[in-house]
């Protein structure tokens, strides 16, 4: 498509878009009495107005039944994680059986580990990319650590080659075949959550499983985000976050993902709760652990009913459009964002930055700032972007299709051409 940065191109942009109703559902951050550039949905999506109902819901069952609303509020407790099975099977491709909501990510990504970090003899090594968000490193650590292993021998990083910033698949599955007898696990992200690079896990899969390991992924910054389809692709499992681009609220609970060939499998290790429990006979409160079938199998407590409310109400707008569609909004907002960067940078001598994010990518966008890069970060806030900073000098931007628009993106590059000017100087 032939972009256009001024303001008639991104309204007409907007006029055609399908999917333009679904910003009204949610809140806007407001800056001097006007919309906020919000660019952080990778970081935390913004509320659905819907939210409030949601949780007013729950309080007055609450509050008019207490306890008995386990079985007879509007919504029964005792089944609440039930309630967005379909919806999040159909955001991560997968079957109902294979996915469970439950506790906060990195917890749920501990979980998986017990059951599918099984390192023995020479096999006992893990592959995952160099940079990782700091909880899957700390995780990785703590892992082998537990298994009696040294961090520098059991865990193998994957970097990008000298000069570049994204990593090439074909080095990820040269590693994998280079290492091939000695790995237990490949754990990688959908997304690497400094650059954006979207990683092909279908190809790391498929690899890992070809020499004899397992593959993982976090999906914190993928869910919601890409097309995915784990079932198809025969992942083994994958933990993932709700409140960055799945718009669940702050610290709201996260989704696992365990292939059904793994349904049927009580003998698998696991830390096993309550709430795991096979559901017939949970109430008879007897010794021996009977997982219940599928991913529900790996359950530890009952559902947290609030932060799962909130959750309800965005996905609820996500049964609406299909990840397809989201994905080709988000290809136009995020190719019209490295457009009005790039022709910003052309015409303002003062922005100094290099795009890191391949082409492989879902919504967000990072550029490496020169020595002003703070500086340019603090204007843009200033200025009622809200973008966000990652040390040492990476600006982050993830133009969100479900509430995003074109002008959005338009008002941006304004603000961009405008940084370091005179106020006589500025006309946008």
């Amino acid at each position: 498509m032939q972009f256009d940065s001024s303001l008639d191109f991104a309204r007409n942009m907007d006029e055609q878009d399908s999917l333009r109703s679904f910003r009204q559902q949610f809140f806007i951050p407001q800056h001097n009495g006007q919309d906020c550039v919000y660019f952080t949905g990778n970081s935390l999506g913004l509320q659905p107005k819907s939210v409030i109902d949601k949780l007013k819901i729950e309080l007055e069952d609450w509050s008019h039944h207490g306890v008995d609303g386990h079985f007879d509020g509007r919504n029964p407790w005792f089944h609440y994680h039930k309630f967005s099975t379909e919806s999040v099977a159909r955001i991560v491709g997968a079957k109902p059986l294979e996915v469970v909501v439950m506790n906060n990510l990195t917890v749920n990504l501990h979980l998986m580990m017990v059951s599918f970090y099984r390192p023995a003899g020479k096999r006992y090594k893990i592959v995952m990319e160099a940079g990782a968000f700091p909880s899957d490193q700390y995780a990785m650590e703590s892992q082998v650590k537990f298994h009696g292993y040294a961090y520098d021998d059991a865990v193998i990083e994957v970097k990008p080659r000298s000069g570049e910033y994204g990593l090439r698949t074909e080095d990820i599955l040269q590693t994998i075949d280079d290492h091939g007898d000695e790995i237990a696990l490949v754990m990688f992200s959908g997304v690497q959550y400094y650059t954006g690079q979207a990683f092909n896990m279908k190809a790391i899969a498929q690899k890992a499983h070809e020499v004899g390991a397992l593959a993982g992924f976090d999906l914190a910054h993928a869910a919601g985000n890409l097309v995915l389809k784990l079932h198809d692709w025969e992942v083994d499992f994958a933990v993932w976050c709700s409140y960055k681009y799945l718009n669940s609220g702050p610290g709201g609970v996260s989704g696992v993902f365990v292939h059904e060939k793994y349904a049927n499998s009580p003998e698998l290790p696991r830390f096993a709760g309550w709430w795991g429990h096979k559901e017939s006979e949970r109430f008879l409160m007897k010794r021996g652990y009977i997982p219940e079938t599928g991913a529900a199998g790996w359950q530890l407590s009952n559902a947290p009913v609030l932060t799962m409310a909130a959750h309800r109400a965005s996905l609820d707008l996500f049964d609406q459009v299909t990840m397809e569609q989201l994905n080709e909004k988000s290809v136009l907002l995020n190719g019209y964002l490295q457009f009005v960067v790039e022709e910003a940078a052309q015409e303002n001598s003062e922005l100094q930055f290099e795009i890191i994010t391949p082409m492989e990518r879902g919504c967000q966008l990072s550029v490496l700032t020169g020595s002003n890069g703070k500086q340019l970060f603090d204007f843009l806030t200033e200025h009622g972007v809200i973008a966000d900073w990652r040390e040492p000098n990476v600006i982050r931007m993830a133009p969100v299709p479900m509430y995003n628009s074109f002008e959005d993106i338009q008002r941006f590059g304004s603000i961009l051409r405008s940084f370091g000017k005179q106020p006589s100087e500025m006309n946008g």
